[in-house]
Order: C-alpha cells, then sequence, then structure tokens
C-alpha cells in the first residue's frame, strides 16, 4: 500500500503583489468617495446618497479585509496550518457577504420610512455626486476584474460593480426627480439598490459555504474524474474519493487506488499518469493517491464504496 501526495500548488508572488496593488488603490478611492457621498447625502437629503455612502462603507470593510486575506493567503505552510492560510480570503469573502445582506436589509427599512413620509431631495447634488461614484467605481471594478481569479477578490469586485450600478441608476432618478419633482423616486431607487446587493452577496455565500463545507468545487465532477482514472492502464478500481477546495482556485483530492500486487517501481508510472490526468484536465495539483491491491474495507466516510464502480461496472451517484 502507498500514499503519496504530490506536490501542493502555490501561487506566484506577482499574483499577491498584482492583487494587494489593486485592493490598496481601491481602499484610497473608497475612503475618499464614502466621506463625500456622506457630505452630499446630509446636504441634499438623498436617501439613495446615503444609501450609497453606508454600502460603501460596508465596501471599505470588504476591501479590507480581502487586503489582510491576501497579504495572509501568500504566508507559507507551517507545523500547525499545513495547508498555509488559502482559506483566509474566503472566510473573508463570507463576512463581506454577510455584511452586505445586512446593509440590505437597513436599507429596505429607511426607504419604506421614506416613502411613507416623503422628504424632499436636492437632485442637483444626487447626479454630480452620483457622476463622480460612477467614474471612481467603475474604475476599481476594472482594477480589480483584472485579478479576480479566486472568490476573495472576486467578492471585492461584485462590490465595486454593484456600487457602479447602483450610482448609476442614482443619476437617473436625480433626473427624473428633477423632470418630475417626484421624490419618493429616492427612496424607490433605494430599494432596487438594495435588491442589488442582496442578489449578488448570495452568490457569494453560497460559493464561499461550499468551499468552508469541503463541498466539490463547482465545475468538478467526482463521477468524471473516477471514470477518467478508470481508463488509465493499471488502474482496477477507485473509492474513497474527497474532492475539496483549499481555496476559491485551489483544489485537492484525496482517493484509494486498487492496482494488481507489483514492485514499488512499477506503481510509479500509474501515479504518474494518474496525477498528470487531476492536473490537466481538472486542475486538480494537490492530490493524495493511496495504492491498495486487495479490497478496502468499507466505512462512513467512503464517498464511493467498494464495488460501486469497477471497469465492469457503471458509476452510480457520489452524492
Amino acid at each position: 500500500m502507498q500514499d503519496q501526495p504530490s506536490q501542493a500548488h502555490s501561487h506566484s508572488h506577482s499574483h499577491h503583489h498584482g492583487s494587494a496593488r489593486a485592493l490598496r488603490y481601491s481602499l484610497i478611492a473608497t475612503l475618499v468617495y464614502v466621506l463625500v457621498t456622506l457630505v452630499a447625502g446630509l446636504r441634499a437629503h438623498s436617501l439613495a446618497l446615503l444609501s450609497e455612502s453606508g454600502h460603501n462603507v460596508t465596501d471599505l470593510l470588504a476591501l479590507l479585509l480581502s487586503w489582510v486575506a491576501v497579504f495572509l493567503q501568500s504566508r507559507p505552510p507551517s507545523m500547525t496550518k499545513t495547508y498555509g492560510y488559502h482559506r483566509a480570503g474566503v472566510v473573508a469573502a463570507f463576512i463581506n457577504a454577510l455584511t452586505l445582506v445586512a446593509i440590505a436589509f437597513y436599507i429596505f427599512y429607511e426607504a419604506v420610512l421614506r416613502l411613507t413620509h416623503p422628504v424632499e431631495v436636492h437632485a442637483k447634488i444626487m447626479i454630480w455626486v452620483a457622476a463622480a461614484g460612477v467614474v471612481m467605481n467603475g474604475t476599481i471594478s476594472w482594477f480589480l476584474f483584472r485579478e479576480a481569479h479566486d472568490v476573495n477578490i472576486r467578492s471585492a469586485f461584485i462590490h465595486q460593480l454593484g456600487d457602479t450600478l447602483s450610482t448609476a441608476a442614482v443619476i437617473v432618478g436625480g433626473w427624473s426627480i428633477l423632470l418630475t419633482g417626484r421624490h419618493w423616486i429616492d427612496p424607490a431607487l433605494s430599494i432596487g439598490i438594495a435588491c442589488l446587493i442582496l442578489w449578488s452577496s448570495l452568490g457569494i455565500i453560497r460559493e464561499t459555504l461550499n468551499i468552508l463545507l469541503e463541498g466539490a468545487p463547482a465545475g468538478i465532477s467526482v463521477q468524471q474524474i473516477v471514470l477518467s482514472m478508470l481508463g488509465i492502464s493499471g488502474v482496477e478500481d477507485v473509492h474513497d474519493v474527497h474532492v475539496w477546495s483549499l481555496g476559491s482556485d485551489n483544489h485537492a483530492l484525496s482517493c484509494h487506488v486498487r492496482i494488481a500486487d507489483m514492485p514499488l517501481s512499477e506503481s510509479e508510472e500509474i501515479l504518474r499518469r494518474v496525477t498528470e490526468l487531476l492536473a490537466q484536465r481538472f486542475h486538480i495539483r494537490h492530490t493524495t493517491i493511496q495504492f491498495e491491491n486487495a479490497l478496502c474495507t468499507i466505512h462512513p466516510g467512503c464517498v464511493v464504496p467498494v464495488g460501486t464502480v469497477g471497469r465492469s461496472d457503471r458509476f452510480s451517484d457520489p452524492s
């Protein structure tokens, strides 16, 4: 029996530096815009602008969390953190999404109050401040989009993209108020912004929870993995398959593979073909493959029980 893990795939230093730089610039720009929208919202009596300010405060915290997470993810594994800190970014994204849900419900509450007790809004201030916000948030979104290959940076990107769209909506709302004089447009617009925030945050919560609960990564089929491994010469059976994510773009796999009784030097070639298949076809580079030449005792941890999959058997649902 052999237990031979392959080398873990690590991110490059340039990737972390690029992400950290984009987040640092985004933090500075967002802080400035929070102050501008807060002052302008108070002067214009605009709930939409105040909602933007509150939303951008959560974005500021989200960017700060993401920046800290990028720093932690760059730290190497240790004797106590053997996988390193890849999950730091996932935890940051999860917290970011929860704060967005909270702010969305607060905006709903304030909007309902404004609809029942309308307040006169200075539309021109809304338009000018929102126009500046579209430029700023659009620029930040572009910087983050270039680094949005993991869920941590992607959650920050979605924050900023939502800001860009919502500030553009504020401009439309400001013009509508100028043309019609109907101030209920402002809280109605805030409800639309809150719905956008809620929708974007739920997707991040679903993705991060799947990673934290060590579910199979999105887009990766355990069934296809097993069938592909069974197609390798020398592999007689595959079971006890576990696939999970260390971070949003760093996946891992462990499994038992039954082979014929052979010298170690011969089994090395099978191991090489298996690990190459997993890396090239499924982008899984952190693997632990345990070879066996006898039946494995079935236990509750087995995802694919012995006998369910074989060269002459059809694969059943791994869930």
